[in-house]
């Protein structure tokens, strides 16, 4: 008895066909070595809504609507829920904010007080600190301007303006 032949392909390596049935084991082993796509969790720093960073336990914990905003630090930015443009860095640094805008703390609980004060700039540890409204503030220097609440005001230095 004679075998029955059901395929009998000969296919040649020069063929169209022959090229690519070779190229299909070449195709396989770069998926199996690729590396896997998986999601991250928590996700990568700049991943969060809004083209917000946070990093740091607790930092930008109240969240809902702010946009642009970087918390740098355990609490920073802590209840900031619709502020923008923002840059917190330091422990409690912009800790109070609620919605002001366009604020830089960077130092332990600078600016730690704001809730609406916008356009601020507090460069120290506590510079700042107990501003809650006031604007256009610059403090640099450890507890510069530290009471202020008006506007417009400039301090240099350690202690500057405390009161």
């Amino acid at each position: 008895m004679m075998p029955h032949k059901i395929f009998d392909l000969k296919i040649k390596p020069s063929s169209p066909l022959g090229r690519g049935l070779l190229l299909i084991p070449l195709v396989i082993a770069c998926f199996a070595l690729s590396p896997l796509a998986q999601a991250v969790v928590p996700p990568p720093d700049g991943g969060y809504p809004g083209s917000n960073t946070a990093e740091g336990t607790q930092a930008l914990q109240s969240l809902t609507t702010g946009v642009w905003n970087t918390a740098l630090g355990f609490q920073s930015l802590f209840f900031d829920t619709t502020g923008n443009s923002n840059t917190a860095t330091g422990l409690r640094s912009l800790f109070s904010n609620v919605n002001g805008v366009n604020n830089t703390a960077t130092g332990v609980l600078a600016l730690g007080a704001n809730t609406s004060g916008f356009n601020n700039t507090a460069n120290g540890w506590s510079a700042l600190r107990l501003n809650s409204t006031g604007a256009h503030n610059t403090a640099v220097g450890v507890n510069a301007l530290f009471n202020n609440n008006q506007n417009f005001q400039t301090a240099v230095g350690r202690d500057a303006l405390f009161a």
